[in-house]
């Protein structure tokens, strides 16, 4: 099947979409429902018009660039990812998946018009809201309520740290649709690998299998607060102490099950967070991550040990206050097949992969195939403005999604 692929095309998106709300070190810094994201959303809305796709809100502000090619009622494939990222984030990390998304869709256009395709399937492209879960937690609200996981009402509840509410953001923004989109009969997610084995083995893509479960924990020590100078050490109640004694014990976790834990605590929210003020709250975001889930069970019983011995320690109470946890699992393995089909069809080489970092697929994989396919990241960075991919690689990763959709819109069952 010959298929051409508009690689200038996808460099122009690339550059147009790193543009919105980009820092002076090369990043973009646009987390979910904030202005930047509105530029973003609205630029990928002129995108979808611009391909004569109609485009569907649902109400939590999910985007949907739809192009019926089989008619009512045939069924849907669907591709994309996210455009919100970290703060002072990298312009490749879910912006790429769309911008492949919409190069394939032009490059599909073409073929059918040509009859080079006689598609049985028609095609969505997608942006969810809030993959990152930087100004929102959790991540991956938008795909989770979706595919029915989260109730809208609770995930419009949700608040960042200034209060204000998903809701109230989406409104803001004007991106809290009434659309119902479609349900996808398989789902293909283009992404950068966002590690560093691709290229240490001088590879360019590769399918991920497997992805690993998170349980994902929000802990608080509550000490008492009090004058940093006369009052005496021992009778401090140093909320903060007790975080710091957590935070050692959970880096030692790992060399119980090396290579297959990782822990972290990526935020702390302390109170009064004043510099003459003994710490009286300190709430900890912290995140076990493992391929197995008898390793993520054994590590939250130790982590709660943990927990309870560094409020001893530090004389102060600890507790949990919400958890969620994302099992292991894998990915669809004849999607897998079809990758590796495309990937040889192109001459490009590559392996099989595991991803540690969620992916909106992993939603979307409780109602359908799904898959997420990575090209090389240069350095393995992410969720830093110095992230990078080559436009070569970045254009075979297309090409690869190109035949793919291609084979699932002439044969949409998987």
């Amino acid at each position: 099947m010959t298929l051409m692929l508009d690689e200038a095309l996808l460099d122009r998106l690339m550059g147009e979409q790193a543009a919105v709300a980009a820092t002076p070190d090369g990043g973009v810094d646009r987390p979910a429902l904030t202005e930047g994201d509105r530029h973003a959303r609205d630029w990928l809305r002129a995108k979808f018009e611009a391909l004569g796709m109609r485009t569907l809100t649902d109400p939590i502000g999910n985007m949907f660039g739809c192009i019926e090619w089989a008619g009512f009622g045939a069924p849907w494939i669907m591709t994309g990812s996210h455009l919100d990222s970290q703060p002072n984030g990298g312009r490749f990390d879910g912006a790429y998946g769309v911008a492949a998304g919409l190069s394939a869709a032009a490059a599909l256009k073409q073929a059918i018009r040509d009859g080079t395709i006689v598609p049985r399937a028609n095609l969505a492209v997608c942006n969810w809201t809030n993959e990152e879960g930087a100004r929102f937690q959790p991540s991956l609200i938008g795909s989770s309520v979706y595919i029915g996981s989260m109730p809208l009402a609770d995930a419009l509840a949700v608040k960042d740290g200034a209060g204000v509410s998903v809701g109230a953001a989406l409104d803001a923004i004007g991106y809290r649709g009434q659309d119902e989109p479609p349900l996808p009969a398989a789902y293909v997610e283009m992404h950068v690998e966002c590690a560093p084995e691709l290229e240490q083995e001088g590879l360019q893509a590769g399918p991920f299998t497997r992805y690993w479960g998170a349980t994902k924990i929000r802990a608080r020590f509550t000490g008492l607060q009090a004058h940093t100078g006369p009052t005496p050490m021992e009778r401090r109640r140093d909320a903060l102490l007790g975080a710091a004694y957590l935070i050692a014990d959970l880096s030692e976790m790992c060399g119980a099950a090396a290579d297959t834990l990782y822990t972290s605590v990526g935020r702390i929210e302390v109170m009064p967070n004043s510099p003459n003020s003994v710490v009286s709250e300190a709430t900890l975001y912290v995140e076990l991550r493992s391929p197995v889930q008898e390793v993520l069970s054994w590590a939250e019983e130790i982590f709660l040990q943990a927990l309870e011995r560094s409020a001893r320690r530090a004389v102060v109470e600890g507790c949990v206050v919400h958890t969620e946890r994302r099992r292991a699992g894998m990915f669809d393995p004849e999607l897998c097949r079809k990758v590796e089909a495309a990937m040889a069809a192109e001459g490009i080489a590559g392996k099989r992969l595991s991803t540690i970092a969620a992916h909106d697929a992993i939603r979307i994989a409780e109602i359908c195939p799904s898959i997420v396919v990575a090209v090389r990241s240069i350095g393995g960075i992410c969720h830093n403005a110095t992230e990078y991919s080559h436009p070569e690689d970045l254009a075979a990763g297309a090409r690869i999604l190109t035949r793919i959709l291609a084979d699932l819109i002439e044969n949409p069952s998987v």
